[in-house]
């Protein structure tokens, strides 16, 4: 039976082994209006909710005017005009008002529509991202499937796991010795060796650390500080020559601390102060700051058979109170081997996830400056080739020298358990994409592609050719935005989150115009996509939501001041031929002194009558069934360019 199984089935009680953001200005080509021929409808909006006028559709387009060219104080004016309208709204815009507001580094109340993001759209990534939730099923296949694993050639058919660097040399728990022997296992007991790192990276010369380190009973797992000075190591409670058991006859794992002497050797071997008889502490773990140890147990509060835990390292060397990582982390299982690495990611074994069988390694990402801030993290399973069937524990990266080390007792190793190395591969990812017009689906030659980081700080900014390819390099673990533009069209975005692997990215862009050619003949109603019933059945007052509309044409003629136009007012068949005259031109007066008398426009330049229902758009004449709504389309105002 393995020995990661054995020692710790019986000594522990629990399992585990042997043991913003920077306002960014965007420049945007425009192209200039010819002859007045073109309308930009972004400008039309401003001057409409300026005017005091509010609807949802009008405060969604304006806000994203701005936010799609970065000017997020405008942005977030906007965004906020929507948000206090409290309508039911696309989740999109929460996030969208959450960005803006995070680029003015207004983070609380960032955070806030954050929140509202995630509550109405779960299952978004980014939404994901931000509460840490994410589903890390989805990757356990292929997570770290850029390694290459090897196993050691230090292996022996005992037991080799928890290797860990210091200095030019790779320290390890090994049962290769020739002492007393583990009665459960029939190996001899743990002990702790060093092997000496070559130029063609092979370690050899391998040699147990001896002095005060070494007892006839089990040591295991060590942690430095960053200073070489101090080691913290796993052992059985055997401490000044006495070997403590609880009261079922139990000896615990402690955790004890040595410093290096003057003569090259470890001693001062010291017991940590949250020792127990009755509960087990092992395999630790000093994060790079040398600022906290975090080490696995099965003390009073934890959660499961063992917890992961950490205490403050305090300026003189002692060390605060054990707290627990929290169910977060912590399941009803076993959660074990804790590695923190230089970027504040936290490593362990556990058999309490959803996993490829026995111990998987998992991480959580940043989790130092999660904890400290208390924030929501995702447990990622890291996947083949790292995690196997079998069990695989003790992972150790050093990304100053690109190597890692675990263990696993999968199948082809060379004994019980094996310590297997691997090189971090350099992690970069590329996006590749193309610039398209929504709609027709045509490339759009010479748009401009900006990228930018997860704070809104732009990276780069290209002209793409006639083929409207675009590419950018991206730095692995990190979130990007990918926006175009072009002079008349609406920009757009996609954002990007790259995880610690190797992969490409397609992205396809699509604008949409912005601009609407406006000549003689055109009616301005379907150029700005006003709605076209403006009034009451049998009534020709100008209703309220109608006045936002008609102020949409009044700012037309405001910017062409040479334009003249034509209103023509119609009604459905329903009611005599001369009583819908009489109601559509009624209803044509009404809507000119409106433009005149409210809007400011000189008389001369709008003209109009109404036309009954002469010019009717559908089958709907007398005689002929239709629906309320089929009629609805007959009753309409139309606004007819006559100059320009």
């Amino acid at each position: 039976m393995k020995a990661i199984k054995l020692i710790f089935i019986l000594a522990l009680c629990f399992v585990f082994s042997t043991g913003y953001s920077q306002k960014v200005k965007i420049k945007q080509a425009s192209k200039a209006y010819k002859n007045l021929a073109y309308l930009k409808s972004s400008e039309i909006l401003l001057e409409v909710a300026n005017n005091g006028y509010k609807s949802v559709d009008l405060f969604q387009k304006l806000a994203n005017s701005f936010y799609f060219n970065n000017k997020n104080e405008e942005a977030v004016k906007w965004y906020s005009e929507l948000m206090a309208m409290d309508k039911i709204i696309d989740p999109e815009y929460y996030f969208r008002y959450a960005q803006a507001l995070k680029s003015i580094e207004n983070y609380t109340e960032s955070d806030k529509w954050m929140q509202k993001f995630v509550e109405s759209k779960s299952e978004d990534l980014r939404g994901k991202s931000f509460s840490s939730t994410e589903d890390y099923l989805a990757m356990i296949e292929g997570v770290s499937d850029d390694f290459e694993v090897y196993n050691m050639s230090l292996n022996t058919e005992l037991s080799d796991f928890g290797a860990v660097q210091y200095k030019d040399q790779l320290v390890f728990a090994s049962s290769r010795g020739s002492g007393k022997l583990y009665k459960w296992n029939n190996q001899p007991y743990l002990e702790l060796y060093s092997a000496t790192k070559q130029a063609d990276g092979y370690y050899v010369n391998i040699k147990k650390i001896g002095g005060d380190i070494s007892t006839k009973y089990h040591e295991s797992t060590a942690t430095f500080t960053a200073d070489d000075k101090v080691m913290y190591f796993t052992r059985n409670n055997f401490f000044k020559k006495r070997l403590k058991q609880d009261d079922a006859g139990i000896n615990r794992l402690q955790l004890y601390k040595a410093e290096m002497q003057e003569d090259g050797n470890w001693g001062q071997v010291s017991s940590v102060a949250f020792n127990s008889n009755t509960y087990s502490v092992a395999h630790p773990s000093v994060n790079i700051k040398n600022t906290k140890l975090y080490f696995v147990s099965d003390m009073p509060g934890t959660y499961g058979k063992s917890d992961l835990y950490v205490v403050d390292i305090n300026s003189d060397g002692t060390l605060g109170a054990p707290i627990n990582l929290g169910v977060s982390v912590n399941t009803e299982a076993n959660e074990t081997f804790p590695f923190v690495n230089s970027k504040g990611d936290l490593f362990f074994s556990s058999n309490g996830f959803s996993g490829l069988g026995g111990l998987d390694v998992y991480v959580i990402r940043a989790f130092e400056e999660k904890f400290k801030n208390h924030e929501r993290y995702i447990v990622e399973n890291l996947g083949r080739p790292i995690n196997s069937s079998k069990d695989d524990f003790a992972y150790y990266e050093n990304l100053g020298t690109k190597e890692g080390f675990f263990t696993s007792n999968r199948e082809g190793g060379k004994g019980d358990d094996d310590i297997y190395r691997f090189t971090i591969p350099e992690c970069t990812q590329v996006v590749e994409g193309v610039v398209k017009e929504k709609g027709t689906q045509q490339v759009l030659s010479n748009a401009t592609v900006m990228l930018f980081d997860g704070a809104g700080k732009k990276l780069k900014e290209i002209t793409v050719g006639a083929d409207a390819v675009f590419e950018f390099k991206l730095d692995c673990e990190k979130e990007y935005l990918v926006r175009a533009g072009k002079g008349s069209y609406i920009s757009d975005e996609s954002r990007i989150n790259t995880y610690n692997r190797q992969q490409e990215l397609g992205l396809e862009i699509q604008l949409k115009k912005d601009e609407k050619e406006i000549l003689p003949g055109v009616d301005i109603a379907k150029v700005l996509d006003i709605p076209i019933i403006y009034f009451d059945l049998n009534e020709s007052y100008i209703r309220p939501e109608a006045e936002m509309n008609l102020q949409k044409v009044i700012a037309v003629l405001k910017k062409y001041p040479g334009m003249t136009i034509d209103v023509r007012s119609h009604t459905d068949s329903r009611a005599t031929f001369v009583y819908n005259d009489v109601l559509s031109n009624n209803r044509n007066k009404a809507t000119i002194k409106y433009i005149i008398e409210v809007g400011g426009i000189n008389a001369n330049r709008v003209s109009g009558k109404g036309y009954g229902e002469r010019n009717l758009v559908n089958k709907c004449a007398n005689g002929v069934t239709c629906s309320d709504e089929e009629h609805k389309l007959n009753r309409r105002s139309e606004f007819i360019i006559v100059r320009m």
